[in-house]
């Protein structure tokens, strides 16, 4: 029995406690691996949330300005149509003007002729008959 508890005591010295230690010593480092591993998961988690926050971001800042180029581009339209058709106007009442000088002209022109063609017709209608002839 001696002989079993030196054997047990020899076996825990120097087989049972090294491998124990060596045991321990590696569960630490592989759940020290993992607790780095979750942590490295935590900050590329943190990180790609970041990086959406800044991506979103920036589209708004783009649409904004596509929206910005796009209202001005409208207003610059509308400023174009509204000049063009103020031209237009213009260029209508111009016309219109000229038609109406060319009216009056030619309804002063008309008298002129009036007047004139009836002198002729009394003439005629007055001369006595044979005398023309």
């Amino acid at each position: 029995m001696i002989l079993l508890a030196l054997l047990y005591a020899l076996y825990t010295t120097i087989v049972h406690k090294p491998l124990r230690r060596v045991l321990e010593e590696r569960r630490s480092k592989t759940e020290g691996a993992i607790e780095k591993s979750k942590a490295d998961i935590a900050a590329a988690d943190a990180r790609t949330s970041e990086y959406e926050q800044k991506l979103r971001a920036a589209r708004a800042a783009v649409f904004r300005a596509q929206e910005a180029k796009r209202q001005a581009v409208v207003q610059s339209r509308a400023n174009a149509v509204s000049e063009a058709r103020t031209k237009a106007q213009a260029q209508v009442q111009a016309a219109k003007a000229d038609i109406e000088g060319d009216r009056a002209a030619a309804e002063t022109g008309l008298q002129g002729e009036v007047a004139a063609l009836a002198q002729e017709i009394m003439r005629r209608v007055l001369q006595p008959a044979g005398a023309g002839r």
